[in-house]
């Protein structure tokens, strides 16, 4: 059981993020074909070539590891280099949102703008600001939106990616293998 989707308005993010599965090996954008059934069910041009894909992976790698740790200087200046990459000067819209203007041309760099429009203007202030995060275990790192009051959420699922790490530090505390030998 995962968490609940991310509101409407991180939902690019969210999405785009866990194109790739780490724990069952399963990556959308690995294949074509897998790729571009993705993209077409999220409005996306769905031709895409393998250095296309390619270049989702890297943005979409570069967006997680910010959600992993926003404050990592290496992975801020990543996200500011994918931003560049696609995007230029920001403008306001009429209605008074945000938009990213295009630096870059191409399928890759429309998906990839969308996604960062998404998080800049939703998911780093106001509300949003720090719930959207990615699992805390190296080996999932699966995008969740963390509705706990607190804030405070570490694991994408407590049955699974919490319930491995509880039982990591069990066993790293010796378990009850210490208990019977003290």
């Amino acid at each position: 059981m995962r968490r609940n989707p991310a509101p409407p308005e991180l939902e690019p993010v969210e999405a785009f993020c866990n194109t790739a599965t780490l724990l069952h090996g399963e990556d959308e954008f690995a294949r074509p074909e897998t790729a571009g059934g993705w993209l077409r069910a999220h409005g996306y041009p769905e031709a895409v070539t393998p250095a296309e894909l390619a270049a989702l992976t890297e943005a979409r790698e570069t967006v997680r590891a910010f959600l992993v740790e926003r404050a990592s200087p290496e992975a801020l200046d990543a996200l500011n280099r994918l931003i560049r990459s696609v995007a230029g000067a920001p403008a306001v819209r009429p209605d008074g949102t945000l938009a990213l203007r295009p630096a870059g041309e191409g399928p890759v760099a429309e998906i990839v703008r969308t996604v960062l429009e998404a998080l800049l203007r939703d998911g780093l202030t106001g509300r949003h600001a720090t719930r959207l995060k990615a699992c805390a275990a190296p080996e999932c790192r699966w995008v969740f939106y963390d509705r706990a009051p607190s804030s405070n959420g570490l694991w994408c699922d407590m049955d699974v990616c919490g319930a491995r790490h509880k039982m990591r530090a069990y066993r790293a505390r010796g378990g009850t293998a210490a208990r019977r030998g003290g």
